[in-house]
């Protein structure tokens, strides 16, 4: 393999552990949203004693960790090399 193959190939890596680091990020600030009006939307539902609402605010904010928890995991295999 010629040197200038090698460096596209690296080139392509970086490039991929770039975009997966940018998802990453991406994908926290996200959750983390959905995460924060999932505990507004509880919140409210606490003060009006709907425990449907509360229901679906939890699961929100459930989604949402769970993005977020997902946005971590993706930097971190961008970050692994």
């Amino acid at each position: 393999m010629d040197d200038r193959t090698r460096n596209d190939r690296d080139r392509k890596d970086l490039d991929r552990d770039r975009d997966m680091a940018d998802r990453g990020i991406e994908n926290q600030v996200k959750g983390s949203a959905k995460e924060l009006e999932g505990k507004a939307r509880g919140a409210a539902a606490d003060a009006l004693d709907d425990t449907s609402e509360r229901v679906k605010g939890k699961a929100q904010e459930l989604k949402g960790k769970a993005q977020k928890n997902f946005g971590k995991a993706q930097e971190r295999m961008s970050d692994r090399d």
